[in-house]
C-alpha cells in the first residue's frame, strides 16, 4: 500500500514507531514524519475542514472546541494558521461597489472598533475589508483597493470622511445605494456569534477576529 504525505502528497516510507506503538512514516519529498491514524483529533486530516465549516456557521471558539474535542488554544492557533494561507481575491476592473462600516468591540464594550468592507454590487462578494477605528486611515485601506481596480462607482452612506477620500465623479450617496451591503451587515450579525447584538459572546483578540472574517468572506 502506498502512503501519501499529508503535507505534499509525496510518497511515504516506514520510519520506526511512535512512543504509543503506532507506525510512523517519513515523506521522501518534504522529509516530514507522520502517522496514518492519530489519537488526538487536532492532527486528523478533516479537522481544518471542520473548523472552517463550524466557523462559517457562527459557532464560537469554545463551542467549536467542544464539538471537535480539541483544546481552545489549539483551535485558535489553527484558525490563525488557516487564515494566513487565504489569498485575497483579485478584483475585476470597472466594477461598482458598496462600502459600509459595522461597529463591534474587542475585549470590552468601551473598546469600540469598526469593520469596514467593500461589496461588489453584482456578485455580492466581499473584495476587501479592514478592522480599526473609524478614521480615514482605516477607510483608506479598503478604498485604495477599489481605486487600484479602477472602480466605476462607489456607493457609501453619508459619513463625511468618504467625501475627502473618494473622487467626486466616482462617489455616490443616494437612497437604496447601499441596500445590499446593509443586508450583508444583518447577515454577518446573524451568522457570526461574536457580532450578535445583546450577547455575552465577543472577540478577545483582534488577530483572531481578522482570521475569522477572512475565513467567512473568502472560503
Amino acid at each position: 500500500m502506498i502512503i501519501q504525505c499529508n503535507f505534499c502528497n509525496g510518497k511515504c516510507v516506514k520510519n520506526g514507531f511512535q512512543s504509543n506503538g503506532n507506525q510512523r512514516y517519513k515523506c521522501c519529498v518534504c522529509q516530514k514524519r507522520q502517522q496514518i491514524d492519530y489519537i488526538y483529533n487536532a492532527y486528523k486530516r478533516v479537522t481544518n475542514e471542520n473548523i472552517i465549516q463550524l466557523t462559517k456557521e457562527g459557532l464560537g471558539i469554545r463551542s467549536t472546541a467542544r464539538i471537535l474535542k480539541i483544546s481552545a488554544t489549539t483551535l485558535l492557533k489553527r484558525i490563525i494558521s488557516i487564515a494566513r494561507n487565504i489569498a485575497k481575491p483579485i478584483n475585476s476592473r470597472g466594477k461598482t461597489y458598496e462600502v459600509d462600516e459595522l461597529c463591534t468591540y474587542i475585549r470590552h464594550k468601551r473598546n469600540l472598533i469598526w469593520l469596514v468592507y467593500a461589496l461588489e454590487k453584482d456578485s455580492r462578494t466581499v473584495v476587501s475589508f479592514n478592522v480599526g477605528k473609524r478614521t480615514n486611515k482605516t477607510l483608506s485601506h479598503v478604498l485604495e483597493t477599489l481605486k487600484l481596480s479602477e472602480a466605476k462607482k462607489i456607493f457609501t452612506d453619508r459619513l463625511k470622511n468618504y467625501r475627502y477620500l473618494i473622487n467626486e465623479k466616482m462617489h455616490s450617496v443616494k437612497r437604496f445605494g447601499t441596500n445590499h451591503i446593509e443586508r450583508k451587515n444583518l447577515t454577518l450579525r446573524t451568522h457570526l456569534k461574536r457580532l450578535n447584538r445583546r450577547t455575552i459572546c465577543f472577540s478577545r483578540s483582534l488577530a483572531v477576529f481578522n482570521a475569522i472574517l477572512k475565513i467567512y468572506f473568502w472560503i
